[in-house]
C-alpha cells in the first residue's frame, strides 16, 4: 500500500516531458503529457550562458537541436532561435528551447507536478544547484505538492538544499552505492531514484524503512512496470506514454 506521506506525488511520470510522443524538454512535450492525462512530468534543467536555466539534457546542442556546440556558449535568446523539434518529427518543426521559467509557468497553468532534474556541467554543479533551486522555490511558491528536485550530482543537490531547504530533493543513482542511506541523509533527500534494473525487494524495504520514497527510471515495458509496483516501488518514469498511461495502476487493480 502506497504511503502518501512518503510519496505525495504522481506515480506514473512522463520522462523528459513527452517521452516518445513529443520532442524532449520542450513546452509542447509538457502540453502533450497533460493532454494525455499525466499529472506529473520529469524534465532536465541546466544553465545557458549568463546563468539562465533552460530545459536541456545534454551538455551540447547537437542531438536535440539544429545547432551544435556547448549549451553554455549560447544565451537564452540564441537558444530560443534554434529548432528543438525538427529532429524528432516534422510536425514539431519550430519548437524552441524553453527557459526554466517558461516551463514552470506552463506546468502551473496545466496543473502539472514536476520532477526537476538538475543537470550541471562538470565545472559548475554548485552554481547550477543554487540557481535552479532558488528559482524553483520562487516560481513554485505555495505549490502543493512542491516540485521535487533530483540530480546525480551530490554537489548540486547540496547547493540546492542550502538555497531552498524547503523544497524536497531526491538523489539519482545509476548503481546503488553501499552507503546510499548515508548520502541521502546527508543531503536531506526525501527519495532515492534508481535505474530499474538495480532495484530489489530488499532495497525497496530498506528505503521505506528509512521513511523515504523510491522511484524507478526509465521503465518502458508495462510488465516491468507492474512488477516494480508489486515490489513496492512508489513511482516510475516512462518514455512509453501510450503503454504506461496515468491510469496504469487502476487498470492493474492497484
Amino acid at each position: 500500500m502506497l504511503n502518501t506521506t512518503r510519496w505525495p506525488y504522481p506515480r506514473i511520470i512522463a520522462h523528459r516531458g513527452g517521452g516518445t510522443v513529443a520532442p524532449e524538454n520542450t513546452l509542447v512535450a509538457l502540453k502533450v503529457a497533460a493532454s494525455m492525462g499525466f499529472g506529473g512530468v520529469e524534465f532536465d534543467v541546466k544553465l545557458a550562458k549568463f546563468g539562465v536555466p533552460i530545459l536541456m539534457h545534454d551538455d551540447t546542442l547537437d542531438r536535440t537541436t539544429d545547432a551544435s556546440g556547448p549549451v553554455v556558449d549560447r544565451d537564452a535568446a540564441e537558444l530560443r532561435s534554434l529548432d528543438a523539434g525538427i529532429w524528432f518529427a516534422n510536425e514539431f518543426a519550430g519548437e524552441h528551447v524553453p527557459t526554466f521559467e517558461a516551463a514552470v509557468t506552463l506546468c502551473r497553468s496545466l496543473g502539472l507536478w514536476a520532477n526537476v532534474e538538475i543537470k550541471p556541467d562538470d565545472d559548475n554543479p554548485e552554481e547550477t544547484g543554487r540557481i535552479v533551486a532558488g528559482m524553483a522555490a520562487r516560481w513554485w511558491k505555495d505549490a502543493s505538492p512542491a516540485p521535487l528536485l533530483s540530480s546525480f550530482s551530490e554537489a548540486a543537490l547540496a547547493a540546492a538544499r542550502d538555497a531552498a531547504p524547503a523544497l524536497p530533493r531526491a538523489l539519482l543513482v545509476d548503481e546503488v552505492p553501499a552507503d546510499w542511506l548515508e548520502r541521502v541523509k546527508a543531503l536531506g533527500c526525501r527519495a532515492l531514484h534508481c535505474r530499474h534494473d538495480g532495484i530489489t525487494p530488499e532495497l525497496v524495504a530498506a528505503v521505506h524503512e528509512a521513511g523515504l520514497g523510491i522511484l524507478a527510471y526509465t521503465v518502458n515495458d508495462p510488465g516491468l512496470a507492474y512488477a516494480l509496483f508489486e515490489m513496492g516501488v512508489d513511482a516510475v518514469v516512462t518514455d512509453e506514454l501510450r503503454d504506461i498511461r496515468p491510469d496504469f495502476l487502476t487498470g492493474h487493480g492497484r
